[in-house]
C-alpha cells in the first residue's frame, strides 16, 4: 500500500537530499515566501518550515514539486522517464476507495460551524502587491450534480475572514459546473484540500475528458486506488491522508472583491470580483503540515505543476501530428513558465518542424503562446543552448511566424480582453519559431552543440577527471 501523504513525499525528499529544514522562525507574512523562493531559485532544494510565526504546531512545506527531479522522487523513477511514466500511467486509471472515518488522519481534528478559522492556517503571503494571504494548493473537489462525477482542480483563494475566501474560477470545467449549479439556483458544494501526495496535485492540474473523475487520474499515478473519506457537512469525498481539508458552498449569486495576486505568469492577475466560498468545516491532523505552494515569479511548484501536464499532454498529442513525428523532448521553458514550450525532434522531411509548432500551440492547453522547434544536438534543459539554436539556426524571414487572433491563456496580461467579457477571456498573438536546419542541410551545419562531452557530466566530476586542484 502506497504512502499517498505529503508527508511521505517530504520524507523521501529529505533522504535524497532535495530538502532543506528550517528550524529558525519564519513569518508568513514577511518573510517565508522570499525564503521559499531563493531556496530552490539559487539552491534546488524543498523547505520545510517547522516554526512558524504565530502558528504554534504548524509545519509548512513549498517547493516540493519545483523540477522533473523532485517528479521523479514522487513517481519513485528516474528523472528522464518521468513524462513517459506519466502518460503511461494515467492511461490506467484506478477508481478510488472509500474508508472509514476512524482510520483517516485527516479526521484527528474537526472543527464545525463558529469553531471554523481559516486564519489560524498559516497561509502565505506570497508576493508584494497581494492584500493579504492566499491559499495557492487548494485542490477543491466538486461534483456535476446531474451525474454526480467528481471534478478537480485547484483554486485560489483570498483569506476574507475566518469562514471566508474568495474563490477564482477561469473558464474551464469547473466553471461549466459551477455555472449548472446557478442554472437550478442552488449552492455548489466544495471540498478545498490541502497537503496531498504529488500525484493528487498533478490530477487536480491535469485537463482529463469532461466527465472523468481525476482521482481515478491519482490512482493510476500511484498505481493504488486514492482512498477516500465522506465529508462532514457536505456530500463530498476527500483524500484520508492529506493534511487539511475546507468544506463549504459557493453561491451562485454571491461575490466577493479579489486580488490582485501574483499568478503563474509571474506579473499580477486581478478578475475584480470572485464567487464567495463560505465554509462550513475544517478538518485536518493533528500536526498538520500546511502546503504552502509559492506561485508568481517562476521557478515554483506552480509553475512546474503546469508544466508537467503541459509537457505531458503536448508529448502525447504531437506523436500524433502530421501522421507521426520523430519527437524526442518536450519542456516548458523554465524561466518563461508554461507561456513558452520548447519541441525537440528529429525532422525529417520539409514542414514537419512548422507541423509540430502548430500542435504546440493548438493543443488542449491554452497556456502556450510561444513555441520554438529545436534538432537533436540541443539539450532544452538548457535556456543557453535554447537560445543559441534560435540565434544561429532561425532566418527570422521565413523561420518566424505569428497567428493572430487566437484564444490564448486567460492570465496572459499583454494580451486583449474581448470586448464585453470578463479579463478570463482574452485574444492574443501566438508566435512559431523554427529553430531546426532544414532536413537538407549539409553535414557540415550538423555539428554538435560546442564542447557538448563538458555537458554529460557536473563540473566537480569533470574538475575531477582532468586533476584539477
Amino acid at each position: 500500500m502506497a504512502d499517498q501523504s505529503i508527508r511521505g513525499h517530504i520524507d523521501t525528499l529529505a533522504a535524497q537530499g532535495e530538502l532543506i529544514r528550517f528550524a529558525k522562525e519564519v513569518d508568513p507574512d514577511e518573510n517565508m515566501s522570499a525564503i521559499s523562493w531563493k531556496t530552490y531559485a539559487e539552491l534546488g532544494k524543498s523547505c520545510l518550515f517547522e516554526n512558524v510565526k504565530g502558528h504554534a504546531g504548524w509545519r509548512v512545506a513549498s517547493q516540493i514539486v519545483a523540477d522533473r527531479r523532485k517528479w521523479g522522487v514522487a513517481l519513485g523513477v528516474p528523472e528522464d522517464e518521468v513524462v513517459a511514466t506519466l502518460g503511461q500511467r494515467i492511461a490506467n486509471p484506478i477508481a478510488a476507495v472509500d474508508v472509514a472515518p476512524e482510520t483517516a488522519p485527516v479526521k484527528e481534528v474537526i472543527a464545525l460551524g463558529s469553531e471554523v478559522d481559516v486564519t489560524a492556517i498559516p497561509a502565505m503571503w506570497t508576493s508584494e502587491r497581494d492584500p493579504g494571504r492566499y491559499i495557492a494548493s487548494g485542490i477543491c473537489i466538486i461534483k456535476d450534480p446531474e451525474t454526480g462525477i467528481r471534478n478537480v482542480s485547484v483554486h485560489r483563494a483570498q483569506i476574507i475572514g475566518p469562514d471566508r475566501t474568495g474563490y477564482l474560477i477561469c473558464p474551464r470545467q469547473a466553471l461549466k459546473i459551477f455555472q449548472m449549479y446557478g442554472a437550478l439556483d442552488r449552492p455548489m458544494e466544495v471540498a478545498m484540500v490541502i497537503g496531498t501526495h504529488p500525484a493528487m496535485m498533478f490530477s487536480a492540474g491535469f485537463v482529463a475528458p469532461y466527465g472523468q473523475d481525476e482521482m481515478t487520474i491519482a490512482g493510476g499515478l500511484l498505481e493504488e486506488p486514492i482512498r477516500m473519506v465522506k465529508c462532514e457537512t457536505i456530500d463530498m469525498e476527500v483524500p484520508a491522508e492529506a493534511e487539511l481539508v475546507l468544506e463549504g458552498t459557493l453561491h451562485p449569486t454571491e461575490r466577493t472583491e479579489e486580488g490582485p495576486f501574483g499568478e503563474v505568469t509571474g506579473t499580477y492577475a486581478q478578475e475584480g470580483a470572485t464567487p464567495l466560498f463560505r465554509l462550513k468545516a475544517v478538518t485536518r491532523r493533528k500536526d498538520p503540515i500546511f502546503y504552502a505552494m509559492q506561485c508568481g515569479l517562476p521557478p515554483s511548484d506552480t509553475h512546474s505543476i503546469v508544466c508537467a501536464t503541459i509537457e505531458m499532454r503536448l508529448w502525447d498529442h504531437l506523436t500524433n501530428v502530421a501522421g507521426g513525428l520523430d519527437l524526442l523532448d518536450v519542456r516548458c521553458v523554465a524561466t518563461v513558465s508554461p507561456l513558452m514550450v520548447v519541441v525537440k525532434m528529429r525532422p525529417k522531411f520539409d514542414g514537419q518542424a512548422t507541423a509540430a509548432l502548430l500542435g504546440a500551440l493548438s493543443s488542449p492547453y491554452l497556456h502556450p503562446k510561444i513555441a520554438v522547434v529545436v534538432d537533436e544536438d540541443i539539450d532544452i534543459r538548457d535556456i543557453d543552448q535554447i537560445y543559441w539554436a534560435i540565434a544561429t539556426r532561425v532566418d527570422a524571414a521565413k523561420d518566424v511566424q505569428h497567428v493572430d487572433r487566437t484564444r490564448v491563456f486567460a492570465l496572459d496580461n499583454p494580451s486583449l480582453i474581448e470586448e464585453g467579457m470578463s479579463p478570463m477571456y482574452r485574444v492574443g498573438t501566438k508566435v512559431l519559431i523554427d529553430a531546426t536546419l532544414p532536413p537538407s542541410a549539409d553535414a557540415s551545419a550538423r555539428q554538435p552543440y560546442p564542447f557538448a562531452g563538458a555537458f554529460a557530466v557536473d563540473a566537480e566530476t569533470l574538475l575531477d577527471r582532468v586533476g584539477a586542484t
